[in-house]
């Protein structure tokens, strides 16, 4: 049983909407995504406006690719009688586990217009040895 006071039913509603903020937060920072496959390749396609190339990392870390960086973004007008600044600055990150057939050695990463198209190639798939069994007489 949990003892409760007469003020401890209104601490949890004055808590409540605060309660999600960090992940609201960590979504206003995550990247829109999107992923493909074909044939030879799978493609990820990441959203990056207000993003210099500069500022994104691209790795892999076991079997995960991991895509994170900074957007630093600021905006000023300035007019006869006001003035307006605007900044978004913040980390990101984003993570994304290959499949078994993606080969993490041959990743090729174009960043155009504030998308970062990365085409991640597919392994061939290895074909068994083939191995003889003798057959003995018994």
């Amino acid at each position: 049983m949990v003892e409760q006071s007469h003020i401890a039913g209104w601490w949890p509603r004055l808590y409540e909407p605060l309660q999600n903020i960090g992940q609201k937060v960590a979504d206003w920072f995550a990247p829109r995504s999107d992923a493909s496959t074909s044939e030879g390749a799978y493609e990820i396609n990441v959203e990056l406006p207000g993003v210099k190339a500069e500022n994104v990392d691209v790795s892999v870390h076991d079997n995960n690719l991991i895509v994170r960086g900074e957007k630093r973004h600021s905006h000023e007008e300035k007019g006869r009688t006001f003035f307006f600044s605007e900044r978004e600055y913040g980390l990101f990150q984003r993570s994304f586990r290959l499949p078994p057939d993606a080969d993490g050695d041959n990743i090729d990463a174009a960043f155009s217009d504030g998308v970062l198209c990365l085409k991640i190639a597919k392994q061939a798939p290895e074909k068994p040895a083939s191995k003889k069994i003798e057959v003995r007489q018994g």
